[in-house]
């Protein structure tokens, strides 16, 4: 937790150059707030972090080579000190849910005007939890599922390609039943009614990393 009066240092995680480039600029403006670096994905963003020690890392949830999620989860457990604010405008409260989960300190909308934003910076940095109103509500009109283990990953997504369940069998070398169970799981960890229902929910809430 940020203590004395030096700037506070702030990674910016996001795969796009120019949302790095303007919150860079909209942060500098403030003379407390410092952008010491920054990433394109969640695998640098936890080595940047690792290498130039934050105060707060400005992380994305969508992400390639590793989401903000993932990236959150193993940066917390490497470097619980360094608080995270999650940057968004994702569209499913389940991302940002296992985000705070595994470690955030807070979360905002890309949306939110430069004052907001540098706020949550302030707040995250000297250890306060600062999630906004819209996520709020977004978090509780939309409640998060279960997180779904690697292998349950795999078979949604197998049901969003089409799948059958001799065809997942085949593809991951498993039994019919096994398959069978598997769905059974997704759909009672989801609270789909079917496999239509789970497709359109996983397609929803963004619950495949692909």
């Amino acid at each position: 937790m940020k203590t004395d009066n030096s700037k506070t240092r702030i990674l910016i995680a996001d795969d796009h150059k120019m949302v790095r480039a303007g919150l860079a600029a909209l942060l500098e403006t403030e003379p407390d707030l410092q952008v010491v670096g920054q990433a394109d994905n969640g695998k640098d963003a936890v080595a940047k972090a690792l290498e130039l020690a934050p105060d707060v890392v400005i992380m994305d949830l969508m992400m390639p080579v590793m989401d903000g999620v993932a990236a959150t989860a193993e940066l917390h457990r490497l470097r619980p000190e360094v608080k995270i604010l999650i940057l968004t405008t994702y569209g499913s409260s389940d991302g940002i849910a296992h985000a705070l989960e595994n470690g955030a300190s807070g979360a905002i909308m890309k949306s939110a005007d430069s004052n907001d934003l540098a706020s949550a910076v302030r707040n995250v940095a000297h250890g306060e939890r600062s999630v906004s109103e819209e996520i709020q509500r977004q978090i509780a009109s939309d409640p998060p599922v279960p997180e779904l283990t690697p292998r349950q990953q795999d078979i949604l997504a197998s049901l969003v390609q089409g799948l059958s369940n001799p065809d997942i069998a085949k593809k991951f070398g498993i039994r019919r039943d096994s398959v069978k169970e598997h769905v059974n799981n997704i759909l009672d960890k989801i609270g789909a009614a079917n496999r239509t229902e789970a497709v359109a929910i996983a397609l929803r809430k963004h619950l495949l990393k692909i």
